[in-house]
């Protein structure tokens, strides 16, 4: 009879354990509910990585474009090492499932395609990162934190990253007109203030282009970029040959203002354009104030 009672009670211990994470959260699918704290979570985007490494939190799988580096220096020393699922744009359904994962976070943009496949494999919640927004990237932070039963050390770590940069903010010239953009061999592409990192630099007091027929980001032409004129240009160039270097041969290029003031700067395509995040967001606004109050 004791060892009866014994045993009901361990299993009312477990089961209690079990149900005492139960959470539900909004995500771009709808509810989302999730009765046990996971333990094998896989990440789809770099953005999710960036937000379980505020939090300590390890995945045991990410889409990380085969290649470990697409994750920030500071946020791999705070993940324990996992298994790369592929692409974030074509992830690895079997290697998803190998992992036997208990939590997949997927992007409501590049995987709504798969996002059936996913739930059979594992409960998925669907978040936005591709073209999410910088405020949109704290809010899908803190659900994260709130599924992972990190609710109170996300909400710290938010309140230390709003802190982080309003610290960089107060370094920075205020209203100064700044664009920022991505070019490839044959294109250029405005990331405006609707951006992610276009949303950055405006909490950090710039001054960043307007979105162009209401799109966050715009292919622009040479005549295009010479409209927005801005004071300073800030360019991720994805490839080697780039797009901006036939631009400045050109005899237009001289009329903008950032090149006669000589305000045009390249910065990393990885930190500014590919990755989004705390960290992430904290490394722009690093990078901003060194571009901004170099000699």
């Amino acid at each position: 009879m004791f060892r009866c009672l014994r045993w009901l009670s361990l299993v009312s211990l477990i089961v209690l354990a079990s149900t005492a994470h139960a959470v539900t959260v909004q995500d771009q699918q709808g509810t989302f509910t999730l009765n046990t704290l996971p333990q094998r979570i896989v990440v789809l985007e770099l953005s999710f990585a960036d937000a379980l490494a505020a939090v300590d939190v390890s995945p045991v799988g990410i889409a990380d474009d085969n290649d470990p580096q697409r994750l920030f220096p500071e946020v791999r020393a705070k993940l324990q090492p996992w298994q790369s699922v592929g692409l974030r744009g074509q992830p690895s359904l079997e290697a998803i499932s190998a992992l036997h994962p208990d939590l997949i976070i997927a992007d409501s943009s590049r995987h709504a395609t798969i996002y059936a496949a996913l739930q059979r494999i594992a409960p998925v919640l669907l978040l936005q990162s591709r073209n999410e927004t910088y405020q949109e990237n704290l809010h899908s932070a803190a659900i994260i934190g709130e599924v992972v039963g990190k609710n109170a050390e996300m909400q710290q770590r938010l309140a230390l990253h709003q802190q982080r940069m309003q610290a960089a903010a107060a370094k920075l010239p205020a209203g100064t007109s700044v664009m920022f953009g991505t070019s490839r061999e044959n294109q250029f592409t405005l990331h405006s203030a609707a951006s992610y990192t276009g949303g950055v630099l405006t909490a950090l007091g710039l001054k960043v282009s307007q979105p162009i027929n209401q799109a966050p980001m715009t292919v622009l032409s040479l005549e295009q970029l010479l409209a927005q004129n801005p004071d300073w240009l800030l360019v991720a160039h994805y490839r080697d040959e780039s797009i901006i270097k036939n631009w400045q041969r050109d005899p237009l290029w001289s009329l903008m203002n950032a090149e006669r003031l000589h305000h045009i700067r390249t910065v990393d395509s990885n930190s500014w354009a590919r990755a989004r995040g705390l960290f992430a967001a904290e490394k722009i606004a690093t990078d901003a104030v060194t571009i901004f109050t170099a000699p």
